[in-house]
């Protein structure tokens, strides 16, 4: 270990002391973790496939092959995993169900983060009365049944995916506050935080420009672990019909259909849901990697 960092930070350069500042630091611990490199690799990988596989695949979504209905994977017509109930090519429409599963967990992550942060740095900046009211209100709003009320939307309003995936959104927020919070606390006792109320800052510029960035580490590495989390919620709403309907296409919408075919049409089911697991074990890995990375008590 001491001869790899010797070679890496190489810090005498021309007789002078060569500083490596935190994020070059946290960036070389984490190419240093193979199962986090490997998961980055298969995730550019697979966003690469999923936006431009069917732009250069010759076949398109809604192409139907009368003669190859729940057919197994062939080289013919580079059906490779093979057509689904419909004759449609199955690789085609799980890279355009990736992408659409991608799009709302990204979507959905950026809302919890957006209203997590604000949430939980005003709450424990401010401290006493108004940080007890406001993790009450979080209390109560933790109470509710995210997914109950999530489905009950769809049946009142009909069945919207930008809905879901504002929702999915409003009712993941939680957690993160809770984090922030509690990064918050343990900011504001430090000595840059005094300095910056001796100067006469005021509270939001504090938050927006000492706060919020201290804890972008931590934040980070939350969403990276969130990720698979909303993955797997709109995978189950879509296998339950209340998430993107034909024409389009996700993740849960196949792995639905190949469940009610699995015995005949295995492949169908087989692909959707190697993919999902691929999917969720990358984003994990890479969320363990980003955490030890970013941890100051491992450096």
């Amino acid at each position: 270990m001491y001869k790899y960092f010797k070679r890496r930070s190489n810090p005498l350069k021309g007789g002078v002391l060569e500083g490596r500042s935190l994020g070059k630091e946290a960036v070389s611990r984490l190419f240093v973790n193979k199962a986090a490199v490997f998961s980055m690799v298969i995730l550019a990988v697979i966003f690469t496939l999923s936006l431009l596989g069917p732009m250069v695949l010759p076949n398109h979504i809604d192409t139907v092959f009368w003669e190859h209905i729940q057919s197994p994977p062939m080289m013919k017509h580079f059906l490779i995993f093979g057509t689904d109930s419909n004759g449609r090519d199955l690789l085609v429409r799980t890279l355009f169900g990736i992408r659409t599963s991608l799009f709302v967990s990204f979507l959905a992550t950026a809302i919890s983060i957006g209203i997590g942060v604000a949430y939980g740095s005003l709450s424990g900046y401010m401290g006493g009365r108004v940080d007890n009211i406001m993790m009450r209100i979080l209390d109560i709003l933790y109470s509710m049944p995210g997914m109950f009320i999530i489905i009950l939307l769809n049946v009142i309003f009909g069945r919207s995916v930008v809905l879901i995936y504002i929702f999915l959104g409003f009712f993941g927020w939680f957690d993160m506050a809770r984090l922030v919070r509690g990064q918050t606390l343990s900011l504001k006792k430090q000595e840059f935080i005094r300095a910056a109320n001796a100067l006469g800052l005021g509270k939001i510029t504090i938050i927006t420009r000492h706060i919020i960035p201290n804890i972008i580490g931590p934040v980070i590495v939350y969403a990276t672990l969130s990720i698979p989390g909303f993955i797997l919620i709109e995978s189950f709403l879509s296998y339950l019909g209340l998430g993107v309907q034909e024409p389009g296409s996700s993740l849960g919408t196949l792995i639905s259909e190949g469940t009610a075919v699995m015995e005949v049409a295995p492949w169908m089911l087989v692909f959707p849901s190697a993919t999902l697991l691929i999917l969720m074990f990358a984003f994990n890995f890479l969320g363990d990697g980003l955490r030890d990375a970013l941890d100051p008590k491992t450096r």
